[in-house]
């Protein structure tokens, strides 16, 4: 007589992988060789539609697709097989299955093989308990993620090795011990309010449920790891939850995976930060610049007009000769200038990797100053320049370096928009091992509750639509990427000045 199975709730599976294994597998299941286990195959993936355990699930009016994330939509779906025997697939299953879908890895088909034949070897009631066993057995000890067992009561019923391992004591202490004192050291159950750690334990005994969490791993060791449990309840023939079976999986490497890239991520969307900060500072450059090379235009076309009208005469005298020499001296000064313009617009504007090498600090602010000088001309702004006559070399990248001295004298002007004073001096220390920039404005000044927040992305004084509120953050993490340190110091009323200390290259 064979036992009822309307009492047990069906475990659901789905197998990745329709070759010869998942044909084993299928014909175990459909011999009801496990008359205690209430196994069905909802679902069968494979990429080969010809593979013969893929078309004898066709045949069994089981669902098949080529893809297996098809698989995920199938109702009440507990777990997935994966017996392609490809790390690839594994990892892509773990990391896109729902969150109560559990991975079998290959390995299961392996001993499923051996199981089957074994089961064709096994007659007696005594033998079939063997085999119960052996695929108890397999589950619980052959897997390399961390089973624990537990009793209702939280006391640890059976473990594998691998969590015995990752606990470091041997079987007598555990088995009978409470979890929560094996792992964590705890003196009750783990509570998010009590410990910070949600207890995927209680959440099964709430619902009946499985339940997952991700928790620190205090047993892996001293570096930071993490793990996911998963919880699955064990239930009698009257749905009463009698014990509960943990499944810890480490995702550390997963998890830090995820962080690198999550990184790189970040990195590059700074970067596509300052470069656009790069470009709105290029757009206040060209309006000043306009300006700056109309004027030697409009020179080089006076010039060129006299130079015809000197050339119309058959013969040139020494003095038409001598004017002629003069228009050409002033016109190439004039090209050469607007040259100088252009090709400093050119290279700030142009979008390129950091680089770090040898830099002059008073060549970079020199180079700036000349593209803003202009600009504080039209604004009535007396600049005082005063840098250091020795060479102030740190290891830094000159285009980082001149987006953070640019944003700090926009700033400025923009704090002077009637007109007022700017001073920009660099100076190295007597001992020669750092070098102090200070960019000060006679503007109003920086209120005191401002003072703590201006270095914090998007914080802005300013209207709508009058700046990002990126600059002085940009600033910030400049300087913190060449090793060195911003301060500020501003009255209301008196102006503000921005001190940056860099440290120097050996000599």
């Amino acid at each position: 007589m064979k036992p009822n199975f309307a009492s047990q709730l069906p475990l659901n599976l789905a197998i990745v992988g329709g070759g010869r294994t998942c044909r084993y597998v299928l014909e175990l299941i459909r011999s009801e060789a496990f008359p205690y286990l209430n196994l069905r195959v909802i679902g069968v993936c494979d990429i080969n539609s010809e593979a013969e355990g893929f078309r004898l699930a066709r045949e069994m009016g089981i669902y098949t697709t080529n893809d297996f994330c098809d698989l995920f939509s199938l109702d009440n779906l507990d777990g997935i097989i994966e017996l392609t025997n490809s790390r690839d697939v594994l990892l892509d299953l773990i990391q896109l299955r729902p969150a109560r879908v559990g991975i079998l890895e290959h390995n299961i088909g392996r001993v499923v093989r051996k199981l089957f034949a074994v089961d064709q070897k096994l007659r007696s009631a005594e033998q079939q308990v063997l085999l119960e066993k052996a695929i108890s057995d397999f589950l619980i000890q052959q897997v390399r993620q961390r089973i624990v067992v537990l009793n209702t009561d939280f006391t640890i019923a059976e473990a594998n090795e691998a969590y015995l391992k990752a606990v470091n004591r041997p079987r007598s202490e555990v088995i009978g011990s409470y979890c929560y004192q094996i792992i964590h050291g705890f003196d009750s159950p783990c509570s998010s309010l009590r410990n910070g750690l949600e207890c995927p334990m209680l959440e099964t005994l709430r619902t009946g449920k499985s339940a997952q969490v991700i928790h620190p791993d205090p047993a892996v060791g001293i570096s930071p790891a993490y793990s996911d449990i998963v919880t699955c309840p064990v239930t009698d023939a009257n749905g009463k939850i009698v014990r509960v079976i943990e499944i810890w999986r480490d995702i550390t490497r997963e998890i830090s995976t995820r962080w690198e890239k999550r990184e790189r991520e970040l990195r590059s969307d700074l970067n596509k930060i300052v470069q656009e900060d790069r470009l709105i500072s290029l757009g206040k450059l060209v309006a000043s610049c306009v300006h700056e090379i109309n004027n030697p235009i409009q020179g080089l076309l006076t010039f060129s007009h006299l130079m015809q009208d000197i050339l119309v005469a058959e013969n040139l005298g020494p003095q038409e000769t001598a004017e002629l020499r003069k228009f050409a001296t002033l016109m190439g000064n004039e090209l050469e200038r607007c040259g100088n313009i252009i090709t400093g617009l050119l290279s700030f504007s142009r979008e390129s990797r950091m680089t770090y090498r040898s830099v002059d600090l008073n060549d970079v602010l020199s180079a700036v100053i000349a593209l803003t000088r202009h600009k504080m001309e039209l604004q009535n702004i007396d600049l005082t320049v005063e840098l250091d006559p020795n060479i102030l070399c740190v290891h830094g990248d000159t285009n980082r370096l001149q987006q953070c001295f640019l944003n700090l004298i926009f700033n400025a002007i923009e704090a002077m928009p009637s007109g007022g004073q700017l001073a920009i001096r660099s100076a190295g220390d007597p001992d020669r091992k750092a070098a102090c920039i200070r960019i000060g404005d006679t503007g109003p000044g920086i209120p005191e509750d401002d003072l703590g927040h201006i270095f914090d992305p998007f914080f802005s004084t300013k209207e709508m639509g009058e700046g990002t509120g990126l600059g002085l953050s940009i600033v910030y993490g400049v300087m913190k990427n060449h090793g060195g340190e911003v301060r500020v110091d501003s009255n209301v009323g008196s102006g503000t000045e921005f001190i940056l200390r860099f440290p120097l290259e050996p000599v």
